[in-house]
């Protein structure tokens, strides 16, 4: 073992996030003094299959403080892996979760799980003095994502809002250009069209980066997508920004009603009724990713819609991360893309484990940072391959992503038309 690797300090803290509760913060330093800094924080959307956070209770922070999380780094993980080498990211995984022993970290928490073991990668490629992403990928890390900007929020269009938690989300993706730099000029420029016209079409501005549509302002997201739709034609983006949206769906599922509640429209729908919608979505609108676009355990019904749409149906909440519960996907041929995001499961060998079979069966893996991945997920997207991730053009994330195309410089390659599956197909069903 290089005796520059070796753990020699794991320090972890309760700090604010951008979800408004706390996050874990982790901090692993090795032996010839490189450092790895981690953030595990809860989504918006969160799956009933995710690794369980360990949070406080009581009545301080909402219930959702992580001291509990960060003393279990202190007293259980930390001794543990004190000594350990930080560029053998399994063997680290592997006595962490060994330690928790539950398949859920249900003992010391995924947020604290998770925080470790993103800090110790972090930190393995700092001591090897190498970029994060050469340290996942290797030499041959060079393709640059078609990256997304998220155009809307916004939770209680069409009732309470308690369901959504803001979704569905929706994000412009921009694929049809030359360099990854070229596409994420395409987001800012796109988005910035959308938010002029979403204010002249219903008087709805602000001065973030995304639309946040309160109650009352539309009668069916179909007015949205007609306004997005808008912004790409007056750029002359056709077949060079498309749309994805993350339902959500499950979290609008009623399931003693066997309806979808206040989704898309006022009115409830059934299975039927949401296929047929997204039919309609697909063939009347430049929709080229779905996410989550049925509940989070209807495998056949994602398989369904996969056999029909020519687009990329990609599991979050279906797959939440787990090889588990991917390979009942692939099994019945349910979606054909994984979102990726490194804390659902817990440890990040956890996670690249359902990477590579979700790529070896032929599905896409759509990196997200909703877990507070942060800019490192620039490096995952790189380091993995995987062609595209949800977001990422604008914002710190694309500040990383600038920063690693001009580290490698004419190697570095834009995954274009190839970085979302079905694309091809999908463009030349509308040419």
């Amino acid at each position: 073992m290089p005796a520059g690797s070796t753990i020699v300090s794991v320090k972890a803290r309760e700090v604010f996030s951008d979800r408004g509760h706390p996050g874990v913060e982790c901090t692993v330093v090795t032996a010839n003094g490189a450092k790895g800094t981690a953030v595990t924080t809860a989504g918006v959307s969160v799956g009933v299959h995710e690794v369980q956070f360990a949070y406080d209770g009581g009545t301080k922070w909402g219930g959702r403080g992580v001291l509990k999380a960060v003393a279990n780094i202190h007293d259980v993980i930390a001794p543990a892996v004190m000594g350990m080498d930080a560029t053998r990211q399994g063997e680290v995984d592997q006595v962490i979760i060994d330690l928790d022993g539950t398949p859920t970290k249900s003992k010391l928490g995924g947020n604290a799980t998770g925080a470790v073991s993103a800090a110790v990668l972090q930190a393995g490629a700092a001591s090897l003095g190498i970029p994060l992403y050469q340290h996942i990928g290797g030499v041959n890390a060079t393709l640059m994502p078609v990256p997304g900007v998220i155009s809307i929020v916004g939770s209680g269009r069409y009732g309470s809002g308690k369901r959504s938690g803001g979704k569905p989300s929706y994000s412009f993706m921009c694929f049809g250009f030359n360099s990854y730099s070229e596409a994420s000029y395409a987001a800012w420029e796109v988005n910035r069209e959308f938010v002029r016209l979403m204010k002249s079409t219903f008087g709805i501005d602000n001065l973030r980066d995304y639309v946040s549509v309160p109650a009352g302002y539309v009668k069916h997201d179909r007015e949205l997508w007609d306004v997005k739709l808008k912004a790409i034609q007056n750029l002359n983006f056709d077949n060079k920004v498309g749309i994805q949206v993350d339902v959500a769906a499950g979290t609008y599922w009623e399931a003693d009603r066997q309806r979808f509640v206040g989704i898309f429209s006022a009115e409830d729908k059934t299975v039927d009724d949401m296929m047929r919608l997204y039919e309609e979505m697909v063939a009347n609108y430049p929709f080229v990713i779905l996410e989550d676009p049925l509940d989070e355990v209807d495998y056949e019904g994602h398989a369904e819609l996969t056999r029909r749409l020519p687009v990329q149906i990609v599991g979050d909440d279906l797959f939440t991360t787990n090889t588990e519960r991917l390979k009942q996907g692939l099994a019945t041929g349910a979606a054909n893309a994984m979102l990726l995001k490194v804390y659902q499961i817990g440890t990040i060998s956890e996670a690249f484990d359902a990477v590579r079979m979700a790529l070896a069966a032929g599905y896409n893996v759509m990196p997200c940072d909703s877990r507070g991945e942060g800019p490192s997920i620039a490096d995952y997207t790189v380091g993995l391959g995987t062609g595209h991730l949800r977001e990422g053009g604008t914002g710190p994330v694309a500040n990383r992503f600038l920063q690693i195309e001009s580290e490698l410089g004419p190697r570095a390659k834009f995954a274009g038309y190839d970085g979302i599956k079905g694309l091809h197909r999908f463009l030349g069903a509308k040419v």
